[in-house]
């Protein structure tokens, strides 16, 4: 018996997607074009997602972007007509949420305060909460505890960073992510303009405070002895040259906010992007009472006006969703018309590999196709191998199973944990760690660097429907990078999967079987007119997975033993002769 159900992804670019930083390989993205234009990549990818460190960005790997102009140390305009030549259709990422303090937008406020044009482009914390909390002791609303509540945490604490305006009050912003700080050492001469303070005192004054800046100690309790009746102004001093790091949230009530998404949609095509994934775009839409994440009608709304936007410029949006499958967000994205990223495929094809079992991975791709799902799956990626999404839900009005019971998601992380993989955690308002949010390893690594394992499920990306994205690491069989994650501080976790590839690695790399043999399947996925047809799942034993794409006479058919990781696949395009390839 089988299951045959038809293509749902004709609305999407065909072909296999590579996904890596412009710097990924090499120093800059002219060395990875260098390395598709060599006869081994020839007819390999079609689309290239390429990280925003394309962009000019101070924080996050590219996720801090100080604004949407190409970053010239990495980029040439050269290189968007090489990857044109070579029929590569690009990717990029619009950050909706968030953008930097760096940006040309937040720096305008900075230096005006309240006569900058952009003081409504970001949030200000107090005057959104004005009428639903009371003003604490460090001059921040705190919100009833109704509303409280309902926030999701990116980290420990309120959401919020103090700004120093041009009148010297603070002003809470609201910050979910990332934020930092700077507190710059003071010249003698910055004291200048306190009345009575004579250049010997100003020199002595400044030893003992960048004293404290330099070693990160609070200066506001530094003992300035018989200069103290001069400490505030001194602080104050401080306080005007402090600096920041930080991705400030977007006001999408302001107008200013969707004149500047438009351009920047306009400005991505420009470059050559057909897609764009929307980043940290469930956080945009807020209003109280109801939770950060995913309001409803409001992220709706947001999405459609975003979608009519976009149109104009001929791009597809990909909104970028982490929540647990028991939630059914992703169906609801999918039934809005977006295609989503298939971010359960990661956890499932772990878990079949080392239980030997197809079941919840078969249940998955016959769900995609039942549904009218439309994905970009992948396997690593630049983030982690997301956990927390294959998880069910059971509250009020809502009980569904998920992909992998509870127990069977915990065994997937605690052997990717033993293989080395590291952990990043969701917080509450309390600021006490609630769950696992993803795990972060090379999926080589996770899989116990097992190269039969990983070349199988290589297999099953190029077969599972969607387009497949390729993290360029893992295509090169990419270790844990420990001394990376070690020394790279806040989130330095991430970096554990971002080894850059020098061009020698790529040589050498390509000599390597586990390499060339998954380049060959990713072609196959990529030239074969088979994978533009229908998938039929075959029903057979749980550790056997079988999978056939059909499009008139051209065939592909995988055919995996998940218990000893070995697989066959067969194809044959209108005109050719049969072929067979055997594996493990």
């Amino acid at each position: 018996m089988s299951n045959e159900v038809g293509s749902k992804t004709d609305n999407l670019p065909s072909g296999v997607m590579l996904n890596a930083y412009p710097d990924s390989i090499g120093k800059a993205l002219v060395d990875t074009v260098r390395m598709l234009k060599r006869a081994e990549f020839k007819d390999v990818f079609s689309l290239f997602y390429i990280l925003p460190t394309f962009f000019n960005s101070d924080l996050d790997r590219g996720f801090s972007v100080i604004d949407y102009d190409i970053n010239r140390g990495l980029v040439s305009a050269n290189d968007l007509k090489d990857l044109d030549k070579l029929n590569v259709l690009l990717k990029f990422d619009l950050v909706l949420n968030h953008l930097s303090v760096g940006s040309p937008q937040f720096q305008d406020m900075l230096k005006r305060g309240d006569e900058s044009q952009y003081k409504d482009f970001f949030i200000d914390w107090n005057e959104f909460w004005a009428s639903y909390g009371e003003m604490g002791e460090d001059g921040h609303v705190i919100p009833d505890e109704r509303y409280l509540q309902q926030l999701f945490m990116r980290k420990p604490g309120l959401p919020i960073l103090k700004v120093r305006f041009p009148d010297g009050s603070d002003r809470p912003y609201w910050n979910t992510f990332y934020q930092e700080v700077l507190y710059r050492e003071i010249a003698p001469e910055d004291l200048s303009g306190i009345a009575e303070v004579t250049p010997d005192q100003a020199q002595s004054i400044a030893l003992l405070v960048n004293q404290a800046i330099r070693t990160k100690a609070d200066f506001k309790q530094v003992d300035l002895g018989v200069n103290a009746r001069f400490k505030d102004a001194v602080i104050a001093v401080i306080e005007n040259k402090r600096n920041y790091l930080g991705q400030m949230d977007l006001n999408a009530q302001s107008e200013a906010v969707w004149s500047f998404y438009d351009e920047t949609l306009k400005k991505l095509s420009d470059y050559g992007a057909k897609l764009v994934r929307l980043d940290a775009f469930a956080y945009l839409h807020k209003k109280p009472g109801m939770t950060n994440f995913f309001n409803k009608p409001g992220t709706w709304e947001y999405l459609e006006r975003l979608r009519m936007i976009a149109e104009k410029y001929d791009l597809i949006l990909l909104p970028e969703i982490h929540a647990e499958y028991g939630y059914g967000l992703h169906e609801e994205v999918s039934g809005k018309g977006f295609p989503i990223y298939d971010f359960f495929l990661p956890g499932l094809v772990i878990d079949a590999l080392d239980r030997g079992t197809a079941l919840p991975l078969r249940r998955w791709i016959s769900e995609l196709y039942e549904k009218g799902i439309k994905t970009i799956n992948m396997l690593g990626c630049h983030d982690g191998i997301p956990v927390l999404d294959l998880r069910g839900k059971e509250v009020p009005g809502i009980s569904k199973a998920g992909l992998l019971t509870d127990t069977q998601i915990d065994a997937v992380i605690e052997r990717i944990l033993e293989r080395g993989g590291r952990v990043k955690n969701l917080y509450g308002p309390d600021g006490k760690k609630i769950a696992y949010y993803q795990v972060n390893a090379t999926f080589f690594s996770a899989l116990g660097e097992d190269e039969n394992k990983l070349l199988l499920a290589r297999a099953i990306q190029m077969f599972m429907p969607g387009i497949p994205q390729v993290w360029y690491l893992d295509l090169f069989a990419g270790t844990n990078n420990y001394a990376a994650a070690d020394s790279a501080g806040t989130a330095g976790h991430k970096e554990i999967n971002r080894t850059t590839l020098a061009n020698s690695d790529i040589e050498q790399g390509l000599k390597r079987p586990v390499v060339r043999d998954q380049i060959d399947l990713i072609r196959l996925r990529n030239t074969s007119p088979a994978f533009n047809g229908e998938l039929e799942i075959g029903d057979s034993a749980q550790h056997l997975l079988q999978l056939t794409w059909k499009n008139g006479p051209n065939r592909a058919t995988l055919k995996a033993n998940l218990r000893n990781h070995s697989f066959t696949i067969e194809y044959q395009d209108a005109g050719s002769q049969r072929n067979s390839l055997a594996y493990g």
